[in-house]
């Protein structure tokens, strides 16, 4: 059963040519002319460019619209650390070599994360990845590690991502249908299980879709698995809470995301709701699962279970210092405010004929 056919190059039929369209206004990289230091007009120049770039972000922030990012940061004390190239490689919770790092930072996050999910710290692992993608990559890894013969089920809107993790690892994938709200069909999800009782099932579970924001309903998702006839040892949920992962905990009466239910997984992204200025995520799965990808990297005197080398060393930092200020009281204010702009703009189009 190979990964179904997606609709990546045409989006509303309208066709995406692949090709290089931002060619003809790229920055072109010149080389210093020999008499550059005492001349000083290369530095003048690219004091010219970033100013002009600068003025250019300013404008463009202003009308961001329709793209999840919380704009409302200052960072400004944290440039003083800029100065340094900071580096996480290898696993969080064990010591490297590398001593120019921000591991202490990194768990910091991750334990407040584990809080927040419920789980306990000897119970789980985790990172900071560089982007929701990694996130879902790392988790879904895991359920095929897990459970090698697999077969990956997700709904149709699920992120690209997830259906770029079946192409990587060759897993079959089977997409569910979506209802109207954009959530999972459990009725579809249930044929597709029932065709294919002799294979372990991996779920992909939207906590927010890109598009329509839909939250999958994990525990009728849990509840399908069981009524199929899967047990809790041959099925492996991820939640990609990308989008919200970070806001249902704050919504009354949401569906919750908690390991006290049998998931693995779950990823949210750093650079949507939290808002830290660079792209970055935190992965977090339980500690049974992680011994089938970990593996010594001899170079470092560490392990290593994550997807990339190299990882941000400044953006656990930044998040750090965002769940410092804000904390679970910050974060729920901002949720409420979140909503009431939503319900705002909701009665504002209709009232305008939308």
């Amino acid at each position: 059963m190979a990964v179904e056919a997606e609709n990546g190059n045409k989006q509303n039929g309208r066709e995406i040519v692949l090709g290089r369209n931002v060619h003809t206004t790229c920055l072109e990289v010149t080389e210093p002319e020999a008499n550059d230091e005492f001349t000083g007009d290369k530095e003048a120049y690219m004091a010219s460019v970033l100013a002009r770039y600068r003025k250019n972000l300013m404008e463009r922030t202003q009308h961001h619209l329709g793209y999840p990012y919380n704009l409302d940061f200052d960072y400004g004390a944290l440039g003083q650390l800029q100065h340094f190239s900071i580096n996480n490689l290898g696993d969080p919770f064990i010591e490297s070599n590398y001593g120019v790092h921000s591991r202490q930072f990194e768990v910091g996050v991750l334990d407040w994360f584990a809080r927040l999910w419920e789980i306990e710290k000897s119970e789980y692992w985790g990172y900071i990845t560089n982007c929701g993608t990694e996130g879902n990559l790392h988790g879904i890894l895991v359920g095929r590690e897990v459970f090698p013969d697999g077969i990956l089920y997700a709904s149709r809107d699920s992120h690209y991502s997830v259906f770029k993790a079946a192409r990587m690892y060759r897993m079959d994938c089977v997409k569910v249908d979506c209802l109207v709200s954009g959530e999972i069909d459990c009725a579809d999800f249930k044929v597709k299980l029932l065709a294919n009782k002799d294979k372990p099932a991996i779920i992909n579970v939207n906590i927010g879709t890109t598009v329509k924001g839909a939250v999958d309903d994990l525990d009728l998702v849990i509840q399908t698995l069981e009524e199929s006839g899967f047990s809790q040892d041959r099925f492996y949920i991820h939640c990609d809470g990308a989008l919200f992962g970070l806001m249902m905990p704050f919504v009354k009466r949401a569906p919750k995301v908690t390991f006290q239910k049998p998931i693995g997984s779950v990823s949210v992204s750093g650079h949507k709701f939290m808002g830290c200025p660079m792209p970055c995520g935190v992965q977090l799965t339980r500690m049974k699962h992680i011994n089938v990808l970990s593996s010594n990297v001899e170079y470092l005197a560490s392990r290593d279970a994550t997807i990339m080398g190299s990882r941000n060393g400044h953006a656990p930092i930044f998040l750090w210092y965002t769940l410092n200020r804000k904390g679970y009281k910050g974060f729920q204010k901002e949720v409420q405010k979140c909503l009431r702009n939503a319900y705002y703009l909701k009665d504002r189009l209709r009232d305008a004929g939308h």
